[in-house]
């Protein structure tokens, strides 16, 4: 029998794949996707609708990015002597990577579980991935990690820094030792989306490893909807990945508007401190809350475990609250699921929902 058009033209690995599923949130709390639940104060908000009025939309954008790449380099501690390579989330900079690392029987290493985007985006490149399992409290496993750079050779190892979904702080010793054993053979990505929230960084320590590359996202800082990662690095890394990124992948609109709030990053560190202190009071309250076992997190969500994770998922669901089901992420996370940290009224949303759900289960 012939192959219809699909089986003919689709590579199989990509035809056994399913879609990235974002779940409909409308008319639902929403506390799945580690999202800043504040907003700009109105002020801030008028000026910003000003600057975008004043955008070209018909041009496209200067490729160079030069004034955006000054302000992140300024305002979000990139040191002097280094720059920036800029992509539509973090999602592009991991695909930038995976293509320009694709040589023929390379691979990509990451522990597990972690962000699945490591994994995803390798394999469509072309490169092996493997996957290290965490210790059961979902630190490293230093010497497996060591075991499997001795033997894989890989040429990108991604250590996402505090981890997702797990919101583990791995020691700063765990991560150089990583960096040297790699050495000359491959990159070490540092990933720090959640930075602004663990308040501890790699990048100062750009100098000390011409492997280190060091990738954020302005998403968690209150930015998630207009799509802007960067990541640093060497001048001569920075140089072949920028190869491979797409001409003028940032747009004028998020150009604008990244210029704009990081004029005015104070209001984005008052969030992130007032996040911080509200993911202290809700690991509070949920540890205050019998079979719940709360895991430590440097970011702004928590992973909690409990007996019968579907079902208070679907309580939840029911009494509109959107949590992740972390369960189906990763056979390691079974009866686990992930909350965003939010403002202190939703959090209490949140922990009635859950006492409610706890009860009835």
């Amino acid at each position: 029998m012939r192959k219809s058009l699909v089986e003919r033209i689709i590579r199989a690995d990509v035809r056994a794949q399913t879609s990235y599923l974002v779940p409909d949130a409308h008319g639902l709390l929403k506390l799945d996707a580690m999202e800043n639940p504040y907003i700009l104060p109105a002020a801030l908000r008028e000026q910003l609708g000003q600057r975008l009025a004043a955008v070209a939309l018909n041009r496209y954008p200067v490729p160079s990015y030069t004034h955006l790449k000054q302000q992140i380099c300024q305002h979000l501690g990139v040191p002097a002597g280094f720059d920036v390579l800029l992509g539509n989330g973090s999602d592009e900079l991991i695909s930038i990577l995976s293509v320009a690392c694709a040589q023929p029987g390379a691979k990509v290493l990451a522990p597990e579980p972690g962000f699945v985007m490591y994994q995803v985006s390798a394999r469509l490149a072309g490169l092996d991935y493997v996957g290290v399992p965490l210790r059961a409290d979902f630190t490293l496993d230093l010497s497996a990690m060591l075991a499997a750079i001795a033997q894989h050779r890989p040429a990108i190892v991604y250590l996402a820094y505090p981890n997702n979904p797990t919101g583990t702080l791995y020691q700063a010793a765990d991560i150089e030792a990583v960096l040297r054993a790699v050495g000359e053979d491959g990159i070490v990505v540092v990933d720090e989306a959640y930075q602004p929230f663990a308040q501890a960084s790699f990048m100062s320590r750009l100098a000390e490893f011409a492997n280190l590359v060091v990738m954020r996202t302005v998403s968690k800082l209150g930015l998630a909807g207009i799509r802007l990662g960067y990541m640093a690095a060497s001048a001569v890394l920075l140089q072949e990945f920028d190869k491979v990124r797409p001409p003028y992948n940032i747009n004028v609109l998020t150009q604008a508007a990244a210029e704009f709030v990081l004029e005015h990053h104070h209001e984005l560190e008052r969030q992130a401190a007032a996040l911080r202190a509200s993911r202290s009071d809700l690991v509070a309250a949920l540890e205050r809350i019998d079979g719940i076992e709360v895991f430590p997190s440097a970011a702004n969500f928590l992973l909690i475990r409990l007996a019968n994770a579907d079902k208070v998922f679907a309580g939840l669901l029911q009494r509109k609250v959107l949590v992740k089901n972390a369960g189906k992420m990763h056979p390691a996370l079974q009866n686990c699921l992930r909350v965003n940290v939010s403002t202190p009224e939703e959090n209490t949303l949140f922990l009635a929902a859950l006492r409610e759900t706890l009860a009835n289960v």
